[in-house]
């Protein structure tokens, strides 16, 4: 018995785990602040919530596999909020095709972030920040710098804010199946194991035969995709665009990815764990909401957990 209990904790990063630990000490913690934090439906909420985050964590996490960054984030969710609730308005019968519109104008912006980086071998941080401003300039020029008078479709709301089974947050229901595809593709597929082989060493990858440059571009196009995926939901939960909404994902979503155990140089991370630092991410938000953190001292909480995971992992990749 005790072999196979040691078995299985082999097999779990214990960063996972001791994300999944601190997720038992805020729900703890958040209980002594308000007597429904533990309740279900507020569970169910924080989730709802968590799984904005998700869906951008999930190409930020294939992205730090890589030992690359994007920090294009916050305003590619900006513009696919905002494309897929302006084609909703602007044109006839655009409500059924406004979330594809939505992510497809993500994945653009992804490719673009690809070609720099895989292509061009531009640095990945500088890059990204670049393309951001592009993306930035294009969406104050789409809304002349007011915010957008358009609305999100019926299909944005129905994904991010219904309930239609078995009580679960639908939104839920999406992070969950982009997580099972993400997880299949990370331990099943030949891209899988190029990303992990890339992130650990990426000249050994490209001299086993690995095509270095197409996973690289490809990996950005999926954090591109997904990101503006997310800003669609994110405008479908508010019913609408605005200015700027995916400037509070960027560090979160770093933070995530890096608490849940993933090797922010690369070559290696798990997604649980990343599922974990969503959570854990979400949970301590939600107490800091409670016990009105101003919006700074958050983000300093956020820097100094990347700044901490990347002196610890820094340290050892210099070990090896």
């Amino acid at each position: 018995m005790n072999a196979r209990v040691a078995a299985i904790t082999r097999k779990v990063d214990p960063a996972a785990l001791a994300a999944f630990g601190c997720i038992i000490l805020l729900l703890i913690a958040g209980s002594f602040y308000s007597a429904n934090f533990l309740s279900p439906d507020y569970l169910l909420q924080q989730l709802q919530v968590a799984s904005f985050l998700g869906l951008i964590a999930t190409g930020m996490m294939l992205v730090i596999l890589l030992g690359q960054i994007d920090l294009s984030v916050p305003w590619t969710v900006t513009v696919g909020g905002m494309m897929s609730t302006g084609v909703t308005v602007f044109i006839p019968g655009g409500e059924h095709f406004a979330i594809p519109f939505g992510v497809g104008c993500g994945l653009v912006f992804g490719l673009l972030n690809g070609i720099g980086v895989a292509y061009l071998r531009i640095p990945s941080m500088i890059f990204t920040l670049g393309v951001n401003a592009v993306a930035q300039g294009f969406m104050v020029i789409h809304t002349g710098g007011f915010a957008p008078q358009d609305y999100a479709s019926p299909a944005m709301r129905f994904l991010s804010t219904t309930r239609s089974v078995l009580g679960i947050p639908n939104a839920l229901w999406v992070w969950a199946a982009v997580g099972i595809a993400t997880v299949f593709v990370l331990t099943r597929t030949t891209y899988g194991r190029a990303v992990y082989g890339i992130g650990n060493r990426e000249r050994a990858a490209y001299l086993s035969g690995i095509a270095t440059r197409r996973v690289v571009m490809l990996a950005f196009v999926i954090s591109g995709g997904l990101s503006a995926f997310a800003g669609t939901l994110l405008a479908g939960y508010s019913t609408k665009a605005y200015q700027a909404m995916g400037d509070p994902y960027l560090l979160p979503a770093i933070a995530a990815v890096v608490l849940g155990g993933t090797n922010i140089l690369g070559g290696r991370g798990t997604y649980l764990g990343t599922v974990a630092g969503v959570i854990l991410i979400t949970l301590l938000q939600s107490i800091l909401s409670v016990m009105q953190m101003p919006e700074a001292w958050r983000q300093v909480i956020y820097g100094v957990v990347i700044i901490s995971m990347l002196l610890l992992y820094g340290r050892e990749r210099a070990t090896q």
